[in-house]
């Protein structure tokens, strides 16, 4: 009896100081601070006018003359850009929409979704197809604006950063409230 009392102990000794399992955190990213929403109409002599968040920045590219009249737009803390061409249409508007169509086809591969919607504001006379591409893809904002016989700008979104969707989500979520904006402002000038 004293035996399998000394035994037990033991064995119950042996159980209870065994190792500790490690169990390893998942991966985390840093928390992004972002500004409250602010913004200012930018204009310049290009035929539209924009309403962007204060803390991006506006490039211009090119000199604005003839029918090409480009732009820029840091998103600063974002770490990322968005590249606005504008073309005076003398095509018509399907070539155009089906070229912006086959530039987002190219993303199907990375691309865990596709999203699009229509934005219309038909009292600046403007027509725009939003797209939000979801997943690692190099573009995940997409668009093109129009008033659907003269003007057409295309909007493309690139980030800085090898593109991962989960660290960006928080980003992008904060991108797309900005952009909805300027397109629901976005003005042609006559």
């Amino acid at each position: 009896m004293k035996k399998t009392l000394v035994y037990s102990l033991l064995l119950l000794g042996l159980v209870a100081c065994g190792e500790e399992t490690f169990v390893p955190k998942p991966p985390t990213y840093l928390r992004l601070e972002l500004p409250d929403h602010s913004y200012t109409v930018y204009k310049d002599d290009c035929p539209y006018s924009l309403t962007t968040s204060d803390v991006y920045t506006i490039k211009r590219i090119g000199d604005g003359e003839g029918p090409m009249c480009h732009k820029d737009i840091d998103l600063g803390p974002l770490n990322g850009m968005v590249h606005l061409s504008y073309i005076e249409m003398t095509d018509p508007l399907a070539s155009y929409v089906n070229f912006v169509n086959d530039k987002i086809d190219e993303h199907k591969v990375k691309a865990t979704a596709i999203k699009d919607w229509q934005i219309l504001v038909p009292e600046n006379d403007v027509y725009c197809t939003f797209f939000e591409l979801q997943g690692d893809v190099a573009s995940p904002f997409q668009f093109y604006l129009t008033d659907s016989t003269d003007r057409f700008v295309s909007g493309v979104v690139y980030f800085n950063s090898v593109p991962n969707y989960d660290s960006l989500k928080p980003s992008l979520d904060y991108l797309k409230i900005d952009l909805e904006h300027m397109i629901n402002t976005f003005k042609w000038k006559d």
